[in-house]
């Protein structure tokens, strides 16, 4: 199935958002059916209120890769670099990628 990238309202902040064909893929690979209600950074809002901790902790920055504005749980101590959802699985996913790379030329040389 080929996704593309949606743009949807979020239900709390009423911000249009982009649910990409990245995430699309990840609910549909975890058997979610429903598309999300909210934004990644009202998301994160929600999370923190339902675990009882305080919204206040939370901070809001630019990404790192593409500067977009986005919440994380944590205040950033500022020598580390902060992604957003997309960006953040979009590097996960390149360096699991070179991991099985690294693997497989491993492998290859010990065979």
């Amino acid at each position: 199935m080929v996704f593309q990238d949606k743009d949807i309202n979020c239900r709390d902040c009423n911000k249009a958002f982009v649910f990409s064909a990245g995430e699309q893929e990840f609910f549909s690979a975890k058997g979610l059916v429903n598309e999300p209600k909210r934004c990644p950074n009202c998301r994160i809002l929600m999370r923190v209120q339902r675990n009882g901790d305080d919204p206040g902790r939370t901070a809001e920055v630019a990404c790192a890769e593409c500067g977009s504005p986005t919440r994380v749980p944590f205040q950033p101590k500022g020598y580390k670099p902060v992604y957003c959802t997309y960006c953040f699985r979009t590097r996960k996913a390149d360096v699991e990628e070179g991991q099985k790379d690294d693997t497989d030329v491993a492998q290859a040389a010990s065979a």
